[in-house]
């Protein structure tokens, strides 16, 4: 009889801020790509999304959440790390510097090898905005620029969601984009009676197509993550 030896289980921790934590039902329809991108493996894989809002990669050390992760971690095991929202505000306590933000990312992705495990940085996610021409305007110029300096110095996976994510947005063109995000008339939604106009997170259509844009990324990467990606 022919039978195949089921693959090993791995975790793929997600550790990073808001646009892809889970949230509560009191804030739906906003929608962390996060939550969708856990559906997209097959059983071999548990998706652990550590992500939290407002977090940038200073705090996220500071508060022990990234320890409770090398904890865990074991061999075999993913992380996917995106930072840079919070890390770039300079109003936020959150704030870090460039050179900052640069040695945090290098401490994840050193402390993720030493476990063994496989880091993937992921550049921060772009911000809906336009220019009065309905050209798409850079959000985070900087601290995606970081990102891929490290990745590519330390030889270690990148997906640069930032370039990905202007790219979908420029070809829905500035008004069409709006359904990505978690926007919504007065009276629309419960949860939002006043209304919202959020050009930031994103709601369930909007988290599943950031979703997919990292999954289809993660496939030109040939990880072996990728082989556990079911077919849709």
């Amino acid at each position: 009889m022919a039978f195949t030896i089921p693959a090993k289980k791995v975790k793929v921790y997600l550790v990073g801020d808001s646009t892809i934590s889970i949230k509560p039902v009191s804030k739906y329809p906003e929608t962390g790509w996060g939550m969708p991108f856990a559906y997209f493996f097959d059983e071999s894989v548990e998706v652990d999304n550590r992500a939290q809002n407002g977090r940038s990669t200073k705090s996220f050390i500071n508060e022990g959440r990234w320890k409770a992760v090398t904890d865990s971690l074991k061999k075999g095991d993913y992380v996917f790390i995106q930072f840079g929202h919070n890390d770039e505000a300079k109003a936020k306590s959150t704030y870090t510097t460039e050179q900052e933000f640069k040695s945090y990312l290098e401490k994840y992705v050193n402390e993720t090898l030493k476990a063994g495990s496989f880091p993937v940085l992921i550049t921060p996610v772009a911000r809906r905005r336009f220019d009065s021409e309905g050209n798409v305007k850079e959000s985070h110029e900087l601290y995606s620029a970081i990102v891929r300096n490290v990745a590519s110095a330390m030889k270690v996976p990148m997906i640069d969601l930032d370039r990905k994510s202007m790219a979908l947005m420029q070809e829905m063109g500035a008004e069409n984009s709006k359904l990505l995000f978690n926007q919504l008339i007065p009276g629309q939604h419960p949860n939002y009676p006043a209304g919202i106009n959020d050009n930031t997170h994103f709601n369930e259509y909007g988290a599943r197509r950031i979703a997919e844009l990292v999954l289809s990324e993660l496939k030109k990467l040939n990880l072996e993550l990728a082989n556990r990606i079911v077919k849709r």
